[in-house]
């Protein structure tokens, strides 16, 4: 069984980076053909993708957070990193990591397996 599971601070003062890690068991980074995902959802909206880091170590990012985005992984600890840059109180949000099978900048039932979330506010 897959377990995927987001840690990081639940405050970022606008500005700031935002640093989030999601540690997973039960299945390998590197594993063909997954992808690995992060994705967010700002309370009262809908969920939004991020971006993914696959199983080759390859990335992809939604285009409205290229510019502010990083996404990297430590195969060593089996785990994969999202970087936000210059957060601001929009960024406010329900963060989770996600593994799909396929390619997918989805937000639903791509995904096979999910973290269960860490809740990350940008305040001063």
């Amino acid at each position: 069984q897959v377990q995927l599971q987001e840690s990081g601070p639940g405050l970022v003062k606008p500005s700031q980076t935002l640093s989030l890690t999601c540690t997973v068991s039960g299945g390998s980074i590197t594993t063909k053909p997954f992808y690995w995902s992060w994705l967010r959802q700002p309370p009262g909206k809908g969920r939004e993708w991020i971006g993914y880091i696959d199983y080759s170590g390859s990335t992809s990012y939604s285009r409205p957070l290229k510019s502010r985005t990083s996404i990297s992984r430590d195969t060593s600890k089996n785990q994969f990193t999202l970087q936000l840059n210059s957060v601001t109180p929009e960024d406010t949000a329900m963060y989770f990591c996600a593994r799909s099978e396929q390619m997918t900048m989805g937000w639903g039932d791509e995904y096979d397996y999910w973290g269960q979330g860490t809740q990350v506010n940008v305040s001063s």
